[in-house]
């Protein structure tokens, strides 16, 4: 099953929502990609950056996990979502 564009974009704000509220989480991926809190902000308007924040939490399996596990997606919502976002089309390597 795919996501349309606006579905994806509310799994994504979701994922913005748990990020922000996830103590841990959230100075982790300020970190990693020198963001700040005013530029999530910014960001939850711009599909691309929807798109650049669920590639982040679907680096590790824990984090999808555990951000599944708080909205009461399926495990592969995340990827679903970020398929349906600029950037999230199927990678052919070949």
């Amino acid at each position: 099953m795919s996501h349309s564009q606006e579905s994806a974009e509310v799994v994504a704000l979701q994922a913005v929502a748990w990020m922000a509220g996830n103590e841990e989480m959230l100075p982790v991926f300020l970190g990693a990609t020198g963001a700040s809190e005013a530029d999530m902000r910014a960001g939850v308007g711009d599909p691309a950056f929807l798109g650049a924040l669920l590639d982040f939490i679907m680096m590790d399996d824990a984090w999808v996990t555990a951000f599944c596990d708080a909205q009461g997606l399926p495990y592969d919502a995340p990827m679903r979502a970020r398929m349906a976002l600029p950037g999230g089309g199927d990678v052919h390597w070949t």
